[in-house]
């Protein structure tokens, strides 16, 4: 029995405007197309994944996450080209290779949180459930209006005379752009993402969150630490900051001006059970006070303080350890650590952490620096 190739192609053009470098900026510290290049791999009929892009920066990511890559001639590559255009062109390229496509997955990277079961279902919809083709939507009994002429408000979808309750009123559903699945050939034919029998794949309210200016980017980044929070974490190596942190970022200072901090033992037992299972853990701080180096020696793991720099410092280490910075789990509070964070596969955050760094985690976690924040990466960390 001859079963379908499932494709899933995300064009991801370079030149946005509305938010310059649209495509790779993070959300849970995970670039948009490779947040949707995930979720393509998830989907248990995708077969392969495609990235069609102008963009080097976005090729990287993309192939990082998994897609392989196809160039997006310029002529298809502006503000004006459609998506169309770039599928279109992404199939004939695939049939110049001798690759089948029989049902494609068309996903949005501007579109953070794109269920993955959501994308099956629509696969499902094309090739056994007797549909063209498919897209995401939200359920809305909202009351829609629009302007007319003279700029005067006009009812779409209701009467205005008569409000009736949410439950006796007939819902709608508003397109997310999320993904799109359809038949190959059919697509062809029209030319258009929806042709033939159409199916309406509901997804949930989180999914709808699409990203067009950087107030929706602010959004999308509060929601994912919610919204991404992995029962485990699979790493090979741990880095963390040490003030605010280890410590709650509190200084006690007697009169020979001798400073002493408050550190959490669970942490301390945490670090343990991290250096039993064999996975390294670094302390990478800007702090010079001898304290430090001396909490480092108690926990009888490897430190770097008064570092000025450190992302350079952190991929330095990498190098010298061979170790991948996409399987590295950096723990951080402030902006400080920002630049080491992008460097990593998993920048995470403590519950107090600076604003800035809570919308660059992959994970926030519910405790404090000082408060068992590095116990509970630990345990996010091993298996129980």
């Amino acid at each position: 029995m001859n079963t379908a190739r499932v494709v899933a192609i995300i064009p991801a053009r370079g030149g946005s405007k509305g938010v310059p470098g649209k495509n790779v900026r993070t959300v849970g510290g995970v670039p948009l197309v490779a947040r949707a290049v995930h979720a393509a791999l998830a989907a248990r009929q995708v077969d392969d994944v495609f990235v069609s892009t102008d963009d080097e920066a976005i090729a990287e990511a993309a192939r990082s996450a998994g897609a392989r890559i196809i160039d997006r001639p310029a002529e298809i590559a502006g503000d004006l080209a459609s998506s169309e255009s770039a599928i279109l062109h992404a199939l004939e390229t695939l049939e110049a290779s001798d690759e089948r496509a029989d049902v494609v997955v068309f996903l949005q990277a501007t579109s953070p949180f794109i269920p993955v079961d959501g994308i099956e279902r629509a696969v499902d919809a094309i090739t056994a459930g007797g549909y063209d083709s498919a897209f995401s939507a939200v359920e809305t009994y909202g009351f829609l209006w629009r302007r007319t002429d003279d700029a005067a408000a006009d009812a779409i979808n209701h009467d205005v005379s008569h409000r009736p309750r949410r439950q006796d009123r007939e819902p709608h559903y508003l397109e997310t752009g999320a993904f799109y699945a359809f038949d190959a050939e059919g697509f062809r034919a029209a030319g258009h993402r929806f042709f033939g029998r159409i199916a309406i794949i509901e997804v949930p309210e989180r999914g709808s969150v699409e990203i067009d200016d950087e107030d929706q980017l602010t959004v999308a980044r509060a929601l994912a630490p919610l919204l991404d929070a992995p029962e485990r974490i699979d790493v090979d190596a741990v880095v963390t900051d040490f003030d605010g942190v280890h410590t709650d970022d509190t200084a006690y200072v007697d009169s020979a001006g001798i400073e002493q901090v408050r550190v959490s033992r669970s942490d301390g037992m945490g670090v343990g059970l991290l250096r039993k299972a064999g996975i390294p853990l670094l302390i990478l701080s800007t702090e010079a006070n001898p304290v430090v180096r001396a909490r480092a020696a108690k926990l009888r793991v490897p430190v770097m303080n008064s570092v000025a720099d450190k992302a350079a410092a952190l991929r330095a280490w990498a190098e010298e350890e061979h170790i991948d910075l996409s399987r590295v789990a950096y723990l951080g509070n402030d902006v400080n650590d920002l630049p080491a964070m992008e460097l990593v596969g998993w920048p995470i955050a403590v519950a107090d952490a600076h604003p800035k760094v809570h919308r660059a985690a992959r994970v926030v976690l519910t405790r404090r620096g000082g408060d068992g924040a590095v116990r509970e990466l630990v345990d996010l960390l091993l298996p129980e």
